[in-house]
């Protein structure tokens, strides 16, 4: 299947039914996944390979337009929104250092060995080094947040993630554009690139102001939830279209809506967009990640001719090539700053070594190399075959599987070789205990609020003391959770699970009385929705200790 095409010529409902299941191939793998405790983008890319080698099963192939263009921009958009510009800010450095620096050294190490001991030239070893210099972050972080890593380093990560597709990319157009025409110039490439840089920026600026006031204006959940669609494509595809990455610009839309967008967006659409987003980064995830490893099929046909040893080989070198790339960066990167420049010592204090080694062995490469391989053309500028197309689609691949599946499979017992296992626990505390501060003072200026509109308004004492009630008991709440006491904190999650036991039988009654017919459709999913809510603050506060 090549976008919604099978390759063996089936009819759209063939092309349905092989994306139904696919689907429930992503609802298996998710369920063993959780069970074995293992990311499910490593099981899912597994569980293509295994499909592909079956024998009978209609060739799926992905289509670099459907990732480049359609699956990319609401992935990057989704992060940057989920991102906290504040800790962006003040992690800059480093994630500039290794989106763009560690992502250009990548690229000439990788196009250097392929130049020298596989005999590529230079142009297409760097289409190669561009391609998969970029790492994906999601399953190293999915690994990274259930081992409790420290907070700093989940920002790089995430922040690298953000903006390494976009040097890459942008790498990869100035490496293809070298191959078709045969020359380069790196002046001219210099100055496109800061043009792209800077234009992007200013372009996602732009877009996320627009939306956010369009969202402001239209005040209905459902049709903000349309535009929050709308926006990172809106992003994404004018720069693209233009010679750029799109990726940056994606990037700015969503920082630029995380930071200002609690003062524009309603309760009810935040509530309802938390949910649908979720949902639907998290079905085209699952997808992408079992299509690639789909495509095992593919790269076997069409390499049938080639030796296998040698292509093994090949993939060894690459794959290693890649992998040592960025451990020889990242020290460097990690302590040079801080030896050469005093100020950003006294401000940012060197990290132990186990920092920036964890943050290299999180290397793992993903679906914009694959997709970014897929889209290679077929021809050069004047004709002739773009040159050893194939053979750098297969390189590609094998850099996913090692990267991801063997360096995805030992993290954890990376982690915890280093002693960063559960690491931020402290800090997760500390960030707690300043969160409970902040919700004592909102109550307390709740609080004093009441008192003056019960004075402007004359309000009876009985509904100020009600109200006041309900405030003291939040405030009474979080003193007893924040409590160093285990005493108090028993007594915090005794008064949970009792909470959860009242729902389930106000939902218990609820149901039954609806059955009886004693209560209308509406009204019974309108006391849904606030059980719901209710349950939800509860298993929100109760995950957080």
């Amino acid at each position: 299947m090549k976008l919604a095409e099978i390759a063996t010529g089936g009819s759209m409902v063939q092309t349905i039914q092989i994306l139904v299941l696919l689907l429930a191939v992503v609802a298996a793998v998710a369920t063993i996944a959780a069970r074995l405790e293992i990311p499910q983008a490593i099981l899912l890319v597994l569980a293509g390979v295994v499909l592909a080698l079956i024998p009978g099963l209609p060739t799926v192939e992905l289509a670099p337009e459907l990732v480049l263009l359609l699956v990319l921009p609401p992935v990057i958009y989704s992060s940057a929104v989920d991102m906290s510009w504040r800790e962006f800010r003040f992690n800059l450095r480093p994630i500039f250092l290794l989106s763009v620096g560690c992502v250009a050294f990548t690229t000439v190490a990788v196009a250097a060995a392929a130049h020298w001991l596989l005999g590529f030239a230079w142009p297409v070893g760097f289409v190669l080094g561009a391609i998969v210099s970029p790492p994906d972050a999601m399953a190293p972080l999915s690994i990274a947040r259930r081992l409790q890593l420290p907070r700093r380093i989940l920002v790089v990560l995430e922040g690298e993630g953000l903006a390494n597709d976009a040097a890459a990319l942008i790498l990869y157009r100035f490496a293809i554009a070298a191959v078709s025409a045969g020359a380069f110039s790196f002046g001219q490439a210099a100055g496109l690139f800061a043009a792209i840089v800077g234009g992007e920026i200013l372009w996602g600026i732009g877009v996320g102001w627009a939306i956010l006031r369009l969202r402001r204006w239209v005040r209905d959940p459902r049709i903000e939830i349309t535009l929050s669609i709308l926006t990172p494509f809106l992003s994404y595809w004018p720069p693209e279209h233009l010679g750029g990455s799109g990726v940056l610009a994606t990037v700015t839309t969503g920082l630029y809506i995380s930071w200002n967008g609690f003062r524009l967006i309603s309760a009810e659409t935040r509530l309802q967009g938390i949910f649908f987003w979720d949902f639907f980064i998290y079905l085209i995830e699952g997808m992408v990640f079992l299509i690639t490893g789909l495509q095992t099929r593919t790269l076997m046909v069409r390499i049938a001719d080639d030796s296998l040893s040698g292509m093994a080989i090949s993939a060894a070198l690459v794959s290693a090539v890649v992998i040592a790339a960025r451990f020889v960066w990242m020290y460097p990167a990690t302590y040079l700053p801080r030896w050469l420049f005093p100020p950003v010592r006294r401000r940012d204090p060197s990290p132990p070594w186990q920092t920036p080694f964890v943050l290299a062995f999180t290397g793992v490469r993903g679906i914009v190399s694959l997709a970014a391989a897929l889209a290679i053309p077929f021809a050069t500028a004047n004709g002739q075959p773009f040159p050893d197309r194939d053979l750098i689609l297969f390189l590609t691949f094998s850099v996913i599987l090692v990267t991801l599946v063997g360096q995805g499979l030992a993290l954890p017992s990376v982690i915890r070789a280093l002693g960063l296992a559960h690491a931020g626990r402290r800090e997760r505390h500390s960030a707690r205990a300043e969160e409970d501060k902040v919700r004592r003072q909102a109550i307390e200026a709740a609080l004093e609020r009441l008192d003056q509109i019960a004075a402007e308004r004359n309000l009876a004492e009985s509904v100020v003391q009600r109200l006041r009630a309900r405030h003291r008991d939040r405030l009474m709440h979080i003193e007893q959770r924040s409590d160093g006491d285990d005493g108090h904190k028993k007594l915090t999650e005794l008064y949970d699970e009792i909470e959860l036991q009242l729902i389930a039988a106000e939902r218990e009654r609820t149901n039954d009385l609806f059955c009886g017919g004693k209560l209308t459709d509406d009204a019974r999913r309108r006391i849904e929705r606030e059980l719901d809510l209710r349950e939800a603050d509860l298993a929100n506060r109760r995950g957080e200790e």
